[in-house]
């Protein structure tokens, strides 16, 4: 059985020299939405290309960078380049931002994605809680996932998302009159998108929108007993929705048009933490 603790105990011992502090919450920035991280006060920035054993961001929309980070008081840890199973990395290497935010010190993680529309009632341009998630493409890697973690971490009580970060997360929308839609994220391996077929049995199965990532990294998150909620910009219209062909760059573009509202989100679900 891997002992992840042991895998990356070099790396974490690197970042741990570098940390100018210990962070309340973690965030990890999904496709387009990195910009985030120029918008608060970066008290230090570490290349993750720099730092041994960190896998290398492939993907546009994700720079690779670890940033410490303040706003209104409060100690943030962002991780602006997620690490993609379809990318050709192991799972123990797709949690690592989650495993490092934990050894951290930081209590909650919130996970940011870029996802397909698949509610009718959803349009590119909507934000989405994740109120929760699935998948039936990744589940034999999400059991290898919770076998990493130890005999008192799996008997725990998973709180999968937290109903109370979820609930600030929805009074700070308030707080800023923006609207926030809620619903369900579907897990698919990419790296291509889905076929128009997928997207039907997906949405029969209950799935509000779609995406590559978060899933696991929200399994984990939990089974190691932090807080964890998720947002997902809408940033297209699943495959067979419309006619539209599928593209990075719409999703990269519409991510660049809703930066301002997404900012303003976060930065309230970090002043109200």
């Amino acid at each position: 059985m891997l002992n992840i603790k042991l895998k990356y105990d070099k790396l974490l011992n690197e970042i741990k020299a570098m940390a100018p502090f210990n962070p309340e919450l973690a965030i990890i920035l999904g496709s387009g939405l990195g910009d985030f991280a120029s918008n608060l006060n970066t008290v230090k920035e570490i290349r993750t290309s720099e730092l041994c054993e960190y896998p290398v961001s492939t993907v546009q929309g994700h720079d690779g960078k670890i940033c410490f980070s303040e706003y209104n008081g409060k100690k943030v840890l962002l991780f602006k380049g997620r690490i993609h199973f379809y990318e050709g990395y192991k799972l123990e290497e797709c949690i690592l931002p989650v495993h490092l935010a934990k050894e951290l010190g930081c209590q909650r993680i919130l996970l940011t994605n870029a996802a397909g529309g698949i509610n009718p009632n959803f349009s590119p341009g909507n934000l989405m809680i994740n109120t929760s998630f699935n998948s039936i493409f990744i589940m034999n890697e999400i059991t290898e996932l919770i076998g990493i973690a130890s005999k008192e971490e799996k008997d725990r009580s998973l709180d999968f998302p937290s109903k109370a970060f979820n609930e600030l997360i929805e009074k700070a929308a308030i707080k800023e009159n923006i609207q926030i839609r809620e619903g369900v994220y579907w897990y698919t391996k990419g790296p291509s998108y889905e076929t128009p077929s997928e997207i039907k049995m997906i949405k029969k199965y209950g799935g509000d929108c779609v995406g590559m990532s978060t899933v696991h990294e929200a399994v984990y998150a939990s089974v190691l007993g932090m807080q964890v909620a998720g947002i997902s910009c809408i940033t297209n219209y699943a495959a067979g929705i419309t006619n539209l062909k599928l593209s990075h760059k719409e999703v990269t573009e519409t991510a660049n048009m809703v930066k301002n509202t997404f900012e303003r989100l976060l930065k309230s679900v970090i002043s109200l933490l």
